[in-house]
């Protein structure tokens, strides 16, 4: 087995939602050593923090940038690190990182604004590294198999992709000073979206991946349903990929009885494909004329690309961090420079944040239908 990575974090201590993925995730095959980390905004509590997850004291670092002149100058310096901060500070650790010629997972978004993306993306050509974004449902076994079967030809030509992100878990509107739910509605904190940049760019991006298609134009409508929020909590976005393919999104935050409520749907002219994050086990393929199939991960006959991520027997879940855990594999396998052609890029991330912008722009004109992709793509 070739020797373990080193990787370190930014972000992502005690308490965080997303830094527990991330640790089970990078450590789950044995392709990382956990050795350095800037844990937390208060230096001493992240200290303290990567200290007790085993990190040397002189790699516990107070803040992102005394981690940057620490690790630069190491002989074992990291071979990766990971931006698992608040949205507004990703653009400026993740060109501090690469320009200092370290690879890089971000999470999403990477940037805050199309310039940023931009300036990101020439950065991460210019240093060489990888430079990668956290979509780590496009890793999920069974979202690989449908992108595989997209690309085999098996549903023939594709006509209509539908994907949802939606759930109710910020319905009530007596929250507003929860602070895990109000700042995703202040433009301070979360920038010119709410939902649609939260959750909303998970489906947009699930939908591209799947199609192997960018998303070409689109046409948005943004309310914000709860008095106070400044931001939408529920989007309808109606878009064109560059292919032609139609596309349908609808993200939420005030679906009451829907959960997670990520879902997505692929309709071509001779089959059509669902799957659901509440069941990733099972692939719903229904070919023209034919019944329902189900396809099952760990099954004989599925695609290798998604084989290789189905990591216990079948019929036993694999869940999100699994997930996470499968973006660090295609991470790794980059790094060492061996090409997977799924690993979500910093032209992702920018095309995303582009498509986030123009959704703005378009529910701001009252749907009018508007350019999505960043001006260096066009």
């Amino acid at each position: 087995m070739a020797q373990r990575l080193s990787w370190g974090m930014v972000g992502g201590g005690e308490g965080s939602q997303i830094g527990p993925a991330h640790r089970l995730g990078a450590q789950a095959d044995g392709l990382y050593a956990f050795v350095a980390g800037a844990l937390d905004a208060d230096p001493e509590k992240g200290r303290a923090y990567a200290r007790s997850l085993g990190i040397a004291p002189d790699r516990a670092y107070g803040d992102w940038r005394e981690m940057l002149a620490g690790e630069r100058g190491r002989d074992n310096r990291i071979d990766l690190v990971t931006v698992a901060t608040p949205n507004a500070t990703h653009f400026e650790i993740t060109k501090g990182f690469l320009e200092a010629g370290f690879n890089v997972l971000c999470e999403k978004p990477m940037t805050m604004t199309v310039e940023e993306g931009e300036e990101i993306v020439r950065v991460a050509r210019k240093s060489g590294k990888v430079c990668a974004v956290n979509y780590c449902y496009s890793a999920y076994p069974m979202i690989r198999q449908m992108r595989a079967m997209v690309a085999a030809g098996d549903l023939g030509a594709i006509r209509c992709v539908v994907a949802n992100f939606s759930h109710g878990h910020h319905a009530a509107g007596d929250d507003a000073e929860n602070p895990r739910v109000r700042w995703r509605y202040d433009p301070a904190q979360a920038g010119v979206s709410g939902q649609m940049a939260d959750c909303g760019i998970h489906a947009l991006h699930l939908a591209s991946f799947i199609l192997g298609d960018e998303v070409e134009r689109l046409s948005a409508d943004f309310a914000s349903t709860v008095p106070g929020r400044v931001l939408e909590d529920d989007a309808m976005v109606s878009f064109r990929t560059s292919r032609g393919t139609v596309g349908r999104l609808w993200t939420s935050t005030i679906a009451l009885g829907r959960q997670h409520g990520l879902d997505i749907q692929i309709f071509g002219e001779t089959g059509g494909l669902r799957w659901a994050s509440e069941q990733p086990n099972q692939v719903y393929y229904h070919r023209l004329g034919g019944r329902v199939e189900i396809i099952e991960k760990g099954e004989a006959g599925i695609f290798p690309e998604a084989a290789r991520l189905s990591r216990v027997a079948i019929a036993h879940p694999e869940g999100f961090p699994l997930a996470v855990a499968n973006i660090y594999v295609d991470l790794a396998a980059a790094i060492r420079g061996e090409a997977t052609g799924a690993l979500p890029s910093a032209e992702d991330g920018l095309r995303s944040m582009a498509a986030v912008h123009a959704a703005v722009a378009s529910a701001g004109a009252q749907g009018a239908w508007v350019d999505a992709r960043p001006p260096m793509f066009r």
